[in-house]
């Protein structure tokens, strides 16, 4: 068998391994190695036009776990029994508007030139006014930013996969409430970041009890040769 062969099946090894687990082992931890490489694996992930609009919050406080219950019904077995729980925010209009100094800093840390900054700055505007109609409210920002966030999203849980670690995204939440706390615990940087998604992580307690049920790909694929 080829090494490439081998590494295929790798791949599929663990996308078959990951399931949305609802509850973990509260005695495994994952360890401080490899959560740091599930974490670089969300630091390196694209965005969209590289803004990286987002930040990532690791619930490691009970205290503040508990408060998060109340308000997070996706989250109920796993925020008592979770290794490890991140929630993703968002970055808001307030830095992902073309001409936000977040989004001027985001270009010339990645090295372009600042005498180039106007041109990239006004191809950011036609993108995000007339190619993609970002504009038209501040929730439509946001859900673009939101869109970005979940590829680090997705790669943080494959990563894990492939570790061994299983995983939960979770939307179930309360989104004016999470707010509301994150606020009261000046998380969201007065207002230039907003939650997202959430996510567990942690080793199961049981076999999940139902089968992987998965779409054949002839129906969700279509070929334009």
């Amino acid at each position: 068998m080829t090494q490439k062969v081998i590494k295929r099946q790798e791949i599929l090894d663990a996308f078959q391994f990951r399931r949305a687990i609802k509850s973990f082992d509260p005695s495994k931890k994952i360890s401080e190695e490899d959560f740091n490489l599930i974490l670089e694996a969300a630091r390196l992930s694209p965005s969209s036009v590289g803004y990286e609009p987002w930040k990532f919050l690791i619930i490691q406080n009970q205290e503040f776990r508990e408060k998060l219950k109340e308000i997070t019904p996706g989250a109920r077995g796993t925020l008592p029994t979770a290794s490890h729980f991140v929630i993703i925010l968002a970055r808001t209009i307030k830095d992902t508007k073309y001409d936000s100094e977040y989004a001027k800093n985001q270009s010339l840390n990645a090295g372009l030139p600042a005498e180039m900054y106007d041109q990239i700055k006004e191809a950011y505007k036609e993108f995000q006014e007339n190619q993609q109609n970002l504009l038209v409210n501040e929730r439509t920002m946001l859900d673009w930013a939101g869109k970005s966030t979940y590829i680090p999203f997705a790669n943080m849980m494959t990563v894990a996969a492939f570790l061994g670690i299983d995983s939960c995204p979770i939307e179930g939440f309360h989104y004016d409430k999470v707010q509301k706390l994150l606020e009261e615990e000046n998380l969201l940087e007065d207002g230039h970041l907003a939650v997202s998604a959430m996510v567990a992580f942690g080793y199961r307690e049981d076999e999940p009890k139902f089968p992987r049920v998965r779409k054949d790909m002839k129906k969700i694929v279509q070929w334009i040769n």
